[in-house]
């Protein structure tokens, strides 16, 4: 993968380019202004100045740049003034200096031999700076320079840039302090820039800086490291593709939002790893610390073995110096601005990667040494560490000090003190490390007081709750190398049964082979606990290809629990045997054992059960229409699954639960959120999936110029033949979708067929999935919920390509699809719609919009009422193709479904509606709902008071502000109310 140096896109600093914008709109209107702009290296200051001045330029101004030199007090005094004067000699000739070179030749010595130039054919003769008095010369060259500027700035507003203040000599400081305090030439905006990171407490600007914020018009800004949005979008344009979510992780934690540093990273290597700091960087970082008095360097060292952070009297247990000494080496890495002092008795590096620098220059002795220091510190006395983290500290620091036995035992102490914490992920990278050190401590199992399959165990559950599904299936295969089946049987059941669902989940076969030999091996154990809990989860398992045989076992594991008495076992069996129902029998039953699942859960306080049956329950919810609740469970089960660490493995459903939810109810933009948590989550396999069909639904549906990418990535799973069809056929639907979209009706026509004539499961040998013409489509006949948006979608294809054999498919596989549930029903309405003769498809298109009304989904509703505006039309009946055109735009346009609102305008004009029509049979513009809402509109009530006021709800109250909006051809609110004022909506 190519990586591009630098970025192109300026992120993250909206807020400070609005305020040097605000700035310039002050000068341009003859006010004084002048900002000074900080921030430590490489935050982007300078392309921050590079953004704003290419936008002043744009805008007819004229921006001149200037830099201070590194080279301090003996350097070349008014270097920046020189290179703007050198650049106004270049660009303009000598015309602008008015005769004024010799004087100016002190900034710009190559003004000395130019010839002088003067506006005045005759101008007054001015004494030589040799016979003005010492004291008198500097103010009279700082004045000649302010009029210089003012001059420049009477043609065009004109932008001067002076960067790197903080290396300004003397004459520098005190021209730029004359210019902001004294002479504050009209029409010029000062822009300044520093590193705040290099005001040492005895840096000459420290006093200057405080000088200058007392005068008037002047501004401090800040830049600050941008976050962790900030930083994917830099290395997403560096790298020219999403980057991986870890990358992302992974650069932020190091380079903690400095894009300087994000590049550098990324640039070295792979963006993916960028597991070592480039050699430029690390002298860069290291050169700072090389400038510290030897003392200050050995305890910065010491230091930087500890960590980024780091408490006092843990470094002064390692460090062996007396006090004194610790103090005075800390007070001058605290000065130089390597080290913050912390309120609370500590100290940080002021960046992540000067200490990995610090720290990756040790000596490997050192490096071994120091980190045993650190552990024995830590191990006689944890308190010296935040409360917690002794068990992590001791694990890191006794396998950096390579004491193998030590850190295995850590290792594993580690693991078990995250676990308890729910951080999964972290234990699972400790455990991960135990197995690693197995093999260099030969006494290990008595150390630990395990064997090696018992570690395994361990691992292989901690991967799974972690969500990293790929190495779980790796430790799945290493353990049942390991175990004795004929020993035992139920550990090896139960090795099966995860690695059956495993491979199912990622695609890499139907896991089938595993969970029935699970199935045999547990048949023949006692009941118990255990048995059961595994009876409940094959039951689960298979029901994803052989619903009754799942449904069977999910009964005999529910008659155990219940002949048990175990409460924790029956709730595993009622949740499970509920999550079948409400899937594969009937959605009113199961989610009656769902809440009862929910409500044993929340008895036992287990908090994983409760995340498990929430996911199914806002499912469930989702199906019968009833979205609000769907997305509050959703949103529940979410915060529990975060705080137990179960995000990236149950809970992922969660996210794309909830935004499926949010986007029925019309709140996209929330959705999308949603959807992009989700995507930071790297979610493994199929678990990936949901949450990115629905983003590239959304888009698409907007029109967003990032909807083909996100499509494209979606259609990908097709190519997996073991994807269940709950996933398969939205994928399907959204292909067809796509191809209506990009006006590729053809494409749209072949996706159509391909998903109506798929058997469920069905792939040959070389992955392809033949067609089977008389066979239910893909799992339709088992996903109604799915099936129908699929055929609706299949059946504007036909509609719009004219394909009588798809009509006549399409009409097949719809008389074998129940229509149970609002949505369904709607859909099965709009289906009969497309495919109804013309003549005849009013009603029908009446009955779609009152169905989708009934169901409450905003986008279909428009849709739909699209396709009642053309039937009207066709019927004759122009003032009802006009009224749902009219309520069509509006709610497309307040969801921002673009393509919708254009639909909407082409099929106005198609059918001749021209212009601002007028509602009712009176000729009305507005109904007398919406002159009620217009009034409150008008009185600057927000939606949520109109609903107060007018007992409706606030949904309803913003459908009818944006069709108001809409009708009256205006951009906003404040608008609308003064066109209906100027045409006396309001009267009366």
């Amino acid at each position: 993968m190519t990586v591009r140096a630098t970025s192109n896109v300026l992120v993250g600093r909206q807020s400070e380019l609005a305020a040097l914008r605000e700035a310039y709109k002050r000068v341009r209107g003859d006010e004084p202004a002048a900002v000074l702009l900080g921030g430590e290296a490489g935050v982007g200051k300078s392309r921050l100045i590079e953004e704003f001045g290419r936008q002043v330029v744009a805008d007819g101004g004229r921006l001149l740049v200037g830099q201070c030199l590194e080279l301090g007090e003996e350097g070349l005094p008014f270097a920046p003034f020189a290179a703007a004067l050198r650049e106004v000699l270049r660009r303009d000739g000598p015309g602008p200096f008015q005769g004024y070179e010799p004087e100016l030749a002190r900034l710009l010595p190559e003004l000395a031999r130019v010839p002088a130039a003067s506006a005045d054919p005759t101008p007054v003769p001015v004494r030589g700076m040799a016979q003005i008095a010492p004291d008198v010369q500097r103010g009279y060259l700082f004045e000649l320079v302010g009029e210089l500027f003012a001059r420049l700035a009477a043609q065009r507003p004109l932008v001067l840039v002076i960067e790197d203040l903080h290396w300004a000599d003397r004459s520098t400081r005190d021209l730029v302090a004359f210019l902001v305090r004294a002479v504050r030439p009209a029409g010029v905006l000062l822009i300044c820039s520093y590193r705040s990171d290099e005001l040492h407490r005895g840096h000459p600007l420290r006093p200057f800086l405080a000088e200058l914020d007392r005068a008037r018009g002047l501004e401090r800004v800040e830049l600050n490291r941008l976050d962790r949005e900030g930083t994917a979008e830099i290395l997403a344009d560096l790298i020219g593709a999403e980057p991986h979510p870890r990358a992302v992780d992974s650069i932020h934690d190091r380079t903690q939002g400095n894009p300087f540093f994000v590049e550098e990273l990324a640039a070295a290597s792979d963006p993916v790893g960028c597991a070592a700091l480039p050699d430029t960087l690390r002298d860069l970082l290291l050169a700072r610390v090389d400038r510290l008095p030897d003392a200050a360097q050995r305890v910065l060292r010491i230091a930087g073995a500890g960590g980024t952070r780091i408490a006092h009297d843990l470094l002064a247990e390692v460090a062996e110096v007396p006090p004194v000494e610790l103090e005075e080496a800390l007070r001058a890495a605290v000065a130089a601005q390597l080290v913050i002092a912390d309120p609370d008795g500590g100290y940080e590096f002021r960046h992540a990667l000067v200490r990995e620098a610090v720290h990756d220059d040790l000596l490997p002795g050192e490096h071994a040494r120091l980190h045993a220091r650190y552990a024995v510190a830590i191990e006689a006395q944890p308190q010296l560490v935040a409360a917690g983290r002794a068990p992590a500290e001791l694990a890191h620091h006794w396998y950096a000090a390579h004491d193998y036995p030590r850190a295995l035992v850590a290792a594993r102490a580690a693991a078990a003190a995250a676990g308890a914490r729910f951080a999964y992920a972290e234990q699972s990278r400790l455990l991960e490390r135990a197995l690693e050190l197995w093999e260099q401590v030969p006494d290990a199992a008595a150390r630990l007081g395990l064997d090696h399959l018992g570690l395994l165990a361990e691992t292989l559950a901690a991967a799974h709750a972690a969500g990293d599904y790929h190495r779980a299936v790796t430790l799945t295969r290493a353990a049942l190398a390991e175990v004795d089946a004929d020993a035992e049987p139920l550990r090896t059941a139960e090795l099966l049964e995860q690695r059956g669902r495993l491979m199912r989940l990622l695609g890499k076969n139907s896991g089938l082979d595993e969970l029935r030999r699970a199935y045999r091996l547990a048949a023949g154990v006692p009941d118990g606990p255990r048995r059961v809990q595994l009876l409940a989860q094959i039951g689960s398992c298979l029901s994803w290809s052989e619903p009754a045989e799942g449904l069977r076992i999910a009964d005999e594991a529910l008659a155990a629990a219940e002949r048990l008495g175990d409460p924790e076992t029956l709730l595993a069996a009622t949740l499970l045997r509920g999550k079948i129902r409400s899937c594969r029998v009937e959605v009113t039953e199961g989610l009656a054992e769902l809440r009862r699942a929910e409500q044993l859960a929340r008895a036992a306080d287990d908090l994983p059960s409760l995340v498990s049956a929430r996911v199914s329950i806002s499912d469930a919810l989702f199906e019968l229409g009833r979205y609000a609740e769907s997305a509050q469970a959703a949103a529940d089960g979410a915060a529990d699954a975060m705080r137990v660490g179960l995000s990236r493995s149950t809970g992922a459903f969660l996210f794309s639960n909830q935004a499926e939810a949010l986007m029925a109810l019309g709140r996209w933009d929330e959705a999308d959120t949603l959807c992009a948590e989700a995507a930071r989550l790297d979610l493994p396999g199929s678990l990936g999936l949901h949450w990115l069909q629905l983003r590239a639904a959304l888009r698409l549906a907007r029109g967003h110029p990032g909807a083909a990418e996100l499509v494209r990535r979606a259609l990908g799973f097709l190519g997996r033949p073991y994807l269940d069809g709950q996933l398969r056929v939205p994928l399907h639907e959204l292909r067809i979708e796509a191809g209506l979209a990009g006006d590729d009706l053809a494409g749209a026509v072949a996706a159509a067929y391909a998903a109506l004539d798929v058997r469920a499961g069905a792939v040959d040998t070389d992955g392809e999935v033949p067609a089977a013409p008389g066979a239910a489509a893909d799992g339709l006949d088992e996903n109604p919920r799915c099936g129908w948006p699929l055929l609706a979608a299949a059946a504007r294809a036909a509609v719009a390509a004219g394909e009588q054999p798809l009509r006549d498919r399409i009409r097949s596989v719809a008389a074998t699809l129940p229509a149970r549930h609002p949505a369904a029903k709607a859909h099965a309405q709009v289906v009969t719609a497309l495919l109804a003769d013309p003549a005849e498809a009013l009603p029908h298109w009446r009955a779609a919009v009152t169905a989708w009304r009934a169901d409450g989904q905003p986008y279909p509703l428009a849709r739909a009422l699209l396709g009642l505006a053309e039937a009207s039309a066709a019927a004759g009946d122009r003032p009802a193709a006009g009224t749902a055109v009219d309520e069509a735009t509006a709610v497309a346009a307040g969801l921002g479904a673009t393509p919708l609102v254009e639909q909407a305008a082409t099929l106005a004009r198609r059918i001749g509606l021209r212009g601002v029509r007028r509602d009712g049979a009176n000729g009305e513009l507005l109904t007398a709902r919406e002159r009620e809402v217009l009034a409150l509109v008008a009185e600057g009530y927000s939606n949520s008071r109109i609903a107060d006021r007018l007992y409706i709800s606030p949904k309803t109250a913003s459908v009818h502000v944006t069709r108001i909006i809409a009708k009256l051809g205006v951009g906003n609110r404040v608008e609308a109310a003064a066109v209906a004022r100027r045409l006396g909506l309001l009267d009366g």
